[in-house]
């Protein structure tokens, strides 16, 4: 039977400390969330293996180290209003509510959806929809995490942080992707890219294509 305590601290110490994650909001929150709980029970083995983890209906839980150095770059407060794009099963909403003091979930996939609003009951509001429509209601919000990669700056999300509100997500449309950071102040919107990391692409965001004559 797998150790599944032993198997998270191992996760925090082997693939999230030694990556440069030096937050300690992070490491306690990915410390104290069970993250073979929102694993399909076929996959709750390999919960904490060091690759994207596979939970169904296409869809992926981010690597540990990638998904940790994403949420450090955010920098959430304690007092921070947070939206959570594409939060499949619910991992990562439940690491995001131990950081701040709301956290709004967006997934499209009822299945999905169904899983993470009775795994995060009475922790944070799951709201079914497409992810590249986030939850204009409920903002605008201080931080905006995608569990996933985009092909490009997600403006109605931008749209939707508050005054010096960040963004984070990784930008690329191929295996490997950009994580960047995205800030809002006043009228625009400045980004800085962090690290470069493989991620599956999240589904609602793909590029019109054009004819080239």
């Amino acid at each position: 039977m797998t150790d599944f305590a032993a198997a998270r601290l191992n996760m925090v110490e082997n693939q999230v400390r030694c990556n440069a994650v030096t937050d300690l909001g992070v490491i306690a929150a990915m410390t104290g969330v069970a993250r073979e709980t929102f694993t399909p029970v076929a996959n709750q083995g390999v919960a904490y293996m060091d690759q994207d983890l596979p939970v169904g209906h296409g869809r992926y839980l981010l690597q540990a180290r990638a998904f940790a150095k994403l949420v450090q770059a955010a920098a959430i407060a304690e007092t921070d209003s947070v939206l959570d794009i594409g939060c499949a099963t619910g991992y990562s909403t439940a690491i995001l509510a131990r950081m701040a003091a709301r956290v709004v979930a967006v997934e499209e996939n009822p299945a999905l959806a169904e899983v993470a609003t009775k795994a995060l009951a009475g922790i944070a509001t799951v709201v079914t929809g497409p992810l590249a429509e986030g939850a204009p209601k409920s903002g605008p919000y201080d931080v905006i995490f995608l569990n996933g990669s985009v092909p490009a700056k997600p403006e109605k999300l931008c749209a939707q942080l508050a005054e010096g509100g960040r963004l984070v997500a990784i930008i690329g449309e191929g295996p490997m992707g950009q994580a960047t950071v995205y800030v809002r102040a006043q009228d625009s919107v400045t980004c800085r890219v962090v690290f470069d990391t493989p991620a599956h692409a999240l589904p609602g965001f793909e590029t019109a294509k054009t004819f080239v004559f």
